[in-house]
């Protein structure tokens, strides 16, 4: 088990918690990251590009003049490509991009985020977070009482004046536990948890496959 030092917001050592090496003390794993990054990279794209071909186009279902005898090249529609106000030859059409790695791959690619971290003695665990819902007081805490230049800070949902105060910083965001992922949490510096939120991470990242848990 990996333990680690529990603060209070005065970076004062309060007790120590202990936490599953299968979450905060695994090897690194360079391509897991990258699976993640890509997937929460590429989930992004609308995908909603489009033209008109000529079967979408309005009007040109009545053939222009008659097939001989008028001199001009035959034609079978005005919404064909090479009219003005024709449709697009070839043109981009929707696509779905989206991409979803197994459970097992998301699980294992946030445990290496969370494990770096770790790694680089870059988690901060406090006891808990209270907030009143101004940002003067949590950037406060933040910069002068943990000493940091800019974090993640993981908190459960309930303590909304928290997210309130925070989520309008420029260098710092917050998260609730069950939306943590790997870009947020290679995104700063510092990953900063609550013991509820730890305790909440660890035993979402260990629950069995069978679970239906959204992910």
């Amino acid at each position: 088990m990996a333990k680690f030092d529990v603060v209070d917001l005065s970076n004062k050592k309060v007790s120590e918690i202990e936490l599953s090496d299968d979450v905060f003390g695994t090897k690194p794993n360079a391509h897991l990251l990258y699976e993640a990054a890509k997937m929460q990279h590429i989930n992004r794209r609308a995908g909603t590009v489009a033209v008109k071909n000529s079967s979408l186009v309005s009007g040109g279902g009545k053939k222009p003049w008659k097939q001989k005898g008028t001199g001009r090249a035959r034609q079978g529609s005005t919404r064909a490509s090479h009219w003005v106000g024709g449709g697009k030859a070839m043109g981009p059409k929707q696509r779905d991009y989206t991409y979803r790695p197994p459970r097992g791959v998301r699980r294992a690619a946030l445990s290496s985020a969370l494990s770096l971290r770790a790694s680089e003695k870059k988690i901060i665990v406090v006891d808990a977070f209270p907030a009143d819902g101004k940002s003067k007081q949590a950037y406060q805490s933040l910069t002068k009482g943990l000493k940091l230049v800019n974090a993640l800070i993981v908190d459960e949902k309930k303590n909304d004046k928290l997210h309130l105060a925070v989520r309008n910083m420029e260098k710092f965001d917050v998260i609730a536990p069950e939306g943590l992922n790997v870009e947020s949490v290679l995104r700063r510096q510092t990953l900063v948890l609550t013991v509820a939120a730890a305790k909440a991470i660890a035993e979402a990242l260990l629950k069995p496959r069978g679970s239906k848990a959204k992910e």
